[in-house]
């Protein structure tokens, strides 16, 4: 008796507590598009006091990375504090498992940067009071790569852009000659659209430009020189990058010390 007693009390005060805005759940949005398989499942997250507000808000896209979902991110953080401390709306897609984030070459039914280009991105815009010229993207390990090559192809659409153990160099992937294979073609025959896919090589988009990036990688991820290359392509271009390694691995347990600095570079460039 007990038992139900208090099972009933805590239901009665969750229901309350989300009555009155003090637990809020996110929105989950189902985008269709012609340029992907299934429809594609986008969580979004509001900071509190935004459904009484007029404001317009900055957005952060936020990528997860290979064989995760929508959701992944949001396991390792709590992204909804986040969305709260800073003031951001935050948006995560499915990548697919392993869209890669880009359009596939050799499967038409796997053209990601379309989907997200014209389909994703004005339907946030649609449904949210979003603050168009301050718009970051972020991602971890895969989300990583497809963070910095969405924001490298379409730098307009963008003010920042932020990975972290990002796969920006295709050719250093373990998954190169599997998940990467059935998007590009047999790595052995087809190193060449593993270089053109690869962010890396997108970077003379944005050079010389007032265009910032933040990037970091464990001390003990196996991506690590590929992200050191990565940080000196941008000095060399004379790109605005801020680049950091902490201790840690390719893992949730490093990811949840990383992401929380991508809100502070995102909140200072906002700042400016």
């Amino acid at each position: 008796m007990y038992k139900q007693r208090k099972t009933i009390l805590l239901s009665i005060l969750l229901f309350l507590l989300i009555s009155f805005g003090k637990v809020k759940a996110a929105d989950t949005l189902k985008v269709l598009s012609s340029y992907i398989p299934v429809p594609d499942t986008v969580l979004v997250f509001t900071p509190r006091g935004y459904r009484t507000s007029d404001s317009a808000y900055p957005l952060v896209y936020m990528l997860h990375g290979y064989g995760g979902n929508y959701s992944q991110i949001n396991k390792i953080i709590d992204l909804q504090y986040y969305a709260d401390k800073y003031r951001f709306v935050i948006a995560c897609p499915d990548g697919l498992f392993d869209s890669w984030y880009f359009n596939s070459p050799v499967d038409p039914k796997m053209q990601y940067e379309s989907f997200f280009v014209e389909d994703l991105y004005p339907e946030i815009l649609k449904d949210y009071r979003i603050d168009s010229n301050n718009i970051f993207i972020t991602g971890l390990s895969m989300g990583g790569h497809g963070s910095m090559y969405l924001f490298l192809r379409h730098a307009k659409m963008f003010k920042a852009a932020a990975s972290s153990s990002g796969v920006l160099d295709l050719n250093y992937s373990a998954l190169k000659y599997s998940s990467l294979s059935d998007r590009l073609g047999e790595y052995d025959k087809s190193k060449n659209l593993f270089d053109k896919f690869s962010a890396i090589n997108q970077l003379d988009s944005i050079k010389f430009s007032d265009k910032e990036i933040f990037a970091d990688c464990g001390t003990k991820d196996y991506l690590l020189k590929a992200n050191k290359k990565f940080n000196e392509a941008c000095m060399d271009r004379w790109i605005q990058i801020t680049f950091m390694t902490m201790n840690g691995r390719h893992n949730y347990k490093y990811w949840r010390k990383s992401l929380p600095w991508h809100f502070d570079f995102f909140r200072r460039v906002y700042g400016r």
